[in-house]
C-alpha cells in the first residue's frame, strides 16, 4: 500500500512517517522543506509540496492508496485557513486520482466537554481560555475541515487527540467516538491511531477520540513542559 503524509515533517508527522515505512507501507512524506526531513528509507519519497497548492497537491498522489493528514500549525489569533484550505486542496486531489480513503488529525477541542479527570483548572480555567483566545481561530478552522469531510461522499475518519505529549513507545490507547473524558495524547500513539485507519474501515466517516491511558503527564507536569519549552 502507498500511502501520502501530508504534515509528515511536523512531530506526529515523522512518527507516522517511521510506523509507516516499519509496517511495510510506501511512503510518500510531503513537506514545504524536504531537506530538513530526517528521515531516509528505500520505501520513502520525500516530495516538496505546500497543501494551499491545489497542483502540487495532485501531483503527489500519483499512485498512492491512502491519504493521511497530521497537518497543524501553532496557535494564533490571525485568521488560520490550514485545515480548511488544505482538506479542500486535498479532496480535490483526491477525486483527480481516484482515491477515496483518507485519515486527518484534528483535535478533541473542536466540540470541548468536561473531563473527568480535569479537574477545576482544566474544565473551568485552561480550556475554556484556550478555547475562546489563543485557540479560538485553530479550533474554527478545525471545525471547518471536519464540516468539509462529512458534507462529502469520501471514505474519511477524523481523528480527535486530546493534549499531546511525546512519549517512547505506543501503548493500549483507547479510542471512542466524537469524545472522550480523558484529557491526554501521547504523539506516537496518536500517529500509529492514524496509521492504524489507513487499512481499517472501522471508523469509517467517524470522529474518533484517542486517547493515552498509561503514563500520562498530569495537568501541572504539561503546564510546566509548555512553559519551558520541553514538549
Amino acid at each position: 500500500m502507498r500511502v501520502v503524509i501530508f504534515g509528515a515533517n511536523g512531530a506526529t508527522g515523522r512518527l507516522l512517517t517511521r510506523q509507516a515505512l516499519d509496517a511495510g507501507f510506501d511512503v510518500v512524506a510531503v513537506t514545504r522543506h524536504p531537506v530538513t526531513f530526517p528521515i531516509e528509507h528505500p520505501r520513502l519519497t520525500v516530495a516538496e509540496g505546500d497543501v494551499h497548492d491545489r497542483r502540487a497537491t495532485a501531483e503527489v498522489m500519483a499512485e498512492a492508496d491512502v491519504v493521511l493528514s497530521t497537518l497543524g500549525v501553532p496557535f494564533t489569533r490571525k485568521p488560520i485557513s490550514l485545515y480548511s484550505d488544505g482538506i479542500a486542496s486535498i479532496t480535490e486531489a483526491m477525486g483527480k486520482h481516484g482515491l477515496t480513503r483518507v485519515v486527518v488529525v484534528s483535535s478533541s477541542a473542536t466540540e470541548p466537554i468536561r473531563h473527568a479527570d480535569g479537574g477545576f483548572l482544566l474544565n473551568r480555567v485552561m480550556q475554556p481560555m484556550i478555547t475562546r483566545t489563543i485557540g479560538k481561530t485553530t479550533y474554527a478552522d478545525m471545525r471547518a475541515m471536519e464540516e468539509h469531510l462529512r458534507s462529502g461522499l469520501l471514505d474519511w475518519t477524523v481523528m480527535r487527540p486530546g493534549g499531546l505529549f511525546d512519549a517512547d513507545l505506543v501503548s493500549d490507547y483507547e479510542l471512542h467516538e466524537d469524545s472522550s473524558e480523558r484529557v491526554f495524547t501521547s504523539r506516537v500513539d496518536l500517529a500509529a491511531s492514524v496509521l492504524a485507519q489507513a487499512s481499517s474501515s472501522t471508523w469509517s466517516r467517524k470522529y474518533v477520540a484517542v486517547n493515552t491511558v498509561t503514563g500520562v503527564p498530569t495537568l501541572l507536569q504539561m503546564i510546566r513542559r509548555e512553559a519551558f519549552g520541553g514538549h
